[in-house]
């Protein structure tokens, strides 16, 4: 059996919510099926860490897919040419970008259609790109995995398709994320927010991450709580970034909120779990992976309303409406006012937080490629 799979955001350093599932799900499947042939290819040159066995073959094609322009040289072309020339039983794309028109069977997931229903958020090209193609890239699928009900829901509603092509594989929790002691965690307040306690965000600074609403929410609560609890941002930056600026600047807390940028694996985990509690203020989920991190680190979460959010935190977390400032600052102080109510979202994120591994996500990844590839469905 051969299957490629498009590898593209495995990048050293640099993996985010599609990287990590492409990662750590792709790293137990290729290892618990050596008699399968994988195919990775890549639009750079790789790091041998992401090579998890013999059974692997990377190929580095032309040209870097960057850019949406790119885009359609790199999947319309030279992916195809590849698929032409391997023939193989699956083309497997863990970022949905399928190839149109080849005759080969393809499996895509497809983690949110958020450029769908906030096309103004993403810069134009990028915009259009998706807009366009992903519709065709999803009847094109001879099968599709997304990462939540509400995403498959979000799926079929838009893209007229069978609920039957669809299967929901859940991300998992990195190893790293764990309880740390309270020494170990007045050293990471020590090196970050002054040794003080923090509501936590971690994501991109892209519009939907909704981060001006959070630093105006969190000016509201050091008026009302007058606490010297910070504001600590974490992740890269993203176009909108002027915005989330132009608030600091105008906030009388400025001095409080800190921008930390994109931090590595290990002092991403620390930074977690550190944390007084998560603010994760999106507007827009396909998943939310830092809301079951968090769990796993006995972090309470403070959670927005919409999209698959209620799905994935289900009780272990304390809602908002993420449009609403006045509504984000009142979970702030409810939480900061109640030390019991920290606990009792503690303990139930211990149990929701079962739910998750990245185990169970290549379990059912398998399976469903599986069934692709030995009985395909025309829907």
């Amino acid at each position: 059996m051969k299957i490629v799979v498009n590898t593209r955001s495995l990048i050293t350093n640099k993996l985010d919510g599609i990287g990590w599932f492409t990662f750590q799900s792709l790293k137990r499947i290729t290892q618990l099926h050596p008699s399968v042939e994988f195919i990775f290819l890549f639009d750079r040159p790789y790091s041998d860490e992401f090579i998890f066995g013999k059974n692997i073959t990377p190929i580095v094609l032309f040209p870097p897919a960057r850019h949406p322009f790119l885009y359609l040289v790199y999947y319309q072309w030279s992916v195809k040419r590849v698929l032409k020339k391997i023939k193989p039983d699956l083309f497997l794309a863990p970022d949905g970008l399928l190839v149109l028109g080849s005759k080969y069977k393809q499996f895509g997931v497809i983690h949110d259609i958020n450029f769908l229903h906030y096309p103004k958020d993403l810069r134009f090209f990028y915009s259009k790109y998706y807009n366009w193609f992903f519709p065709k890239f999803a009847k094109q699928a001879s099968h599709l995995a997304t990462v939540s009900e509400f995403s498959k829901q979000d799926l079929v509603n838009n893209f007229g398709l069978n609920p039957k092509k669809i299967d929901v594989v859940y991300n998992g929790i990195n190893e790293g994320y764990k309880v740390l002691g309270e020494a170990q965690k007045d050293e990471v307040r020590a090196k970050y927010t002054q040794g003080k306690n923090y509501f936590l965000f971690v994501g991109s600074q892209s519009p939907r991450k909704n981060l001006v609403r959070l630093i105006e929410a969190f000016n509201i609560f050091k008026l009302k709580s007058g606490s010297n609890h910070q504001l600590l941002l974490v992740g890269s930056s993203f176009w909108g970034e002027g915005e989330i600026s132009k608030a600091i600047d105008a906030s009388s807390f400025k001095d409080e909120i800190i921008i930390a940028g994109r931090l590595d694996q290990t002092e991403l985990e620390q930074i977690m779990a550190s944390a007084f509690a998560l603010a994760f203020v999106s507007y827009f989920e396909g998943f939310g992976i830092p809301l079951i991190e968090a769990m796993q680190c006995e972090v309470p979460i403070l959670c927005s309303n919409t999209s698959c959010m209620p799905e994935i935190a289900g009780d272990a977390a304390l809602y908002f409406d993420p449009f609403d400032v006045n509504d984000i600052s009142a979970k702030m102080l409810e939480l900061f006012h109640s030390k019991y109510l920290a606990q009792e979202l503690i303990a139930k994120g211990n149990l929701r937080k079962l739910n998750f591994s990245w185990d169970k996500t290549a379990d059912k990844l398998w399976k469903s490629i599986e069934l692709t590839i030995e009985q395909p469905k025309s829907y």
